[in-house]
């Protein structure tokens, strides 16, 4: 093992694979002659040249149609947005050409693309760029949606969506591109639709996934203090959702707590929410509850951003509420 930053092991899975297909390139607003806006496409036009590691005008529907395009004729593109927010200029070629282009071709296309980039909060960017859309994207039939939450993951599951066969949508962010943490030099991966027990307990279980699980951890260590044992499930792979590792939890721990940074309508929470109620009701020794934003655009101010975004302290008040302490 040794200790190398997420940016790192975003740009070490891209490059790997990159090397064992001449069909993989990436593509995107400064990913080359800049090392990419976060810097983890450095060093990769050194290695790879102009033709696999491309830079490309401000056109979100310009490039994100290319790849389908290409994809289509057999290459594997990894497109890289600046944030998920600029997707939504070319969220068409996403939902409607490449989550579908498989089953309108009756099979006769793949369409094997990575998009990639940060999703949710990074400060202080105001409304139009801080928003999370796993539960847009997740809501598609034929996307997989994958949003890891430590360079470990990060690496494994990346190399994963880079080999699948269909589009993935592999969402990081931008206050985690710094974060260190142990990864292989060996080669692995780590399959899609799996989730990981990040912290095993007994009277609760805590669900969540990309950078708002921190929050869990600290309010994990909060209520051990107190004599409270939190399960955490990082879900890894939003969509396929890995259900079975939920019901088991639950099933444990008879509570279930699901912190997860978007709008409180409609989201992912939602969807396990409904899952575990549906399947395994009568395991519940409390309702279920969900930690979500304000059901407002976020805010610029860094007084209201600190109130919008859930936090370790909601994640304590709902595992006590769950526990009726």
């Amino acid at each position: 093992m040794r200790t190398i930053q997420f940016r790192e092991a975003i740009c070490e899975a891209m490059s790997e694979e990159m090397r064992k297909d001449d069909t993989i390139y990436l593509m995107g607003e400064e990913v080359a002659e800049y090392n990419g806006a976060y810097k983890a496409s450095k060093g990769m036009l050194d290695e790879f040249g102009p033709d696999r590691v491309l830079d490309t005008p401000i056109s979100e529907l310009g490039f994100a149609g290319i790849s389908v395009g290409a994809a289509m004729n057999g290459n594997r593109p990894i497109v890289e947005f600046m944030t998920f927010n600029f997707s939504l200029v070319g969220i068409d070629q996403i939902i409607n050409n490449a989550a579908k282009i498989r089953q309108m071709s009756g099979g006769q296309f793949n369409c094997s693309i990575v998009f990639r980039g940060p999703t949710a909060s990074a400060g202080q960017l105001a409304a139009t760029h801080s928003q999370a859309f796993e539960s847009w994207f997740a809501n598609c039939p034929g996307l997989k949606v994958v949003v890891p939450s430590n360079p470990y993951d990060a690496k494994g599951l990346l190399k994963s969506a880079i080999r699948d066969n269909d589009p993935v949508i592999f969402m990081e962010s931008e206050q985690m591109y710094g974060d260190k943490g142990e990864v292989p030099e060996d080669e692995y991966n780590i399959p899609l639709g799996v989730a990981d027990i990040k912290r095993e307990g007994n009277d609760v279980t805590i669900v969540s996934f990309g950078k708002i699980i921190k929050e869990a951890y600290k309010a994990a260590d909060e209520l051990e203090k107190e004599g409270v044992s939190c399960e955490i499930i990082d879900l890894r792979t939003v969509r396929p959702m890995d259900h079975d590792a939920i019901l088991k939890s639950v099933k444990k721990t008879n509570r279930l707590v699901i912190l997860e940074e978007a709008w409180p309508f409609g989201n992912v929470a939602t969807e396990i929410t409904y899952q575990v109620q549906s399947q395994i009701f009568d395991y519940l020794d409390a309702p279920i509850i969900k930690i979500n934003t304000a059901d407002t655009p976020a805010p610029y101010s860094p007084v209201l951003l600190q109130e919008w975004l859930p936090n370790a302290g909601d994640v304590v008040n709902a595992v006590k509420k769950v526990l009726y302490k």
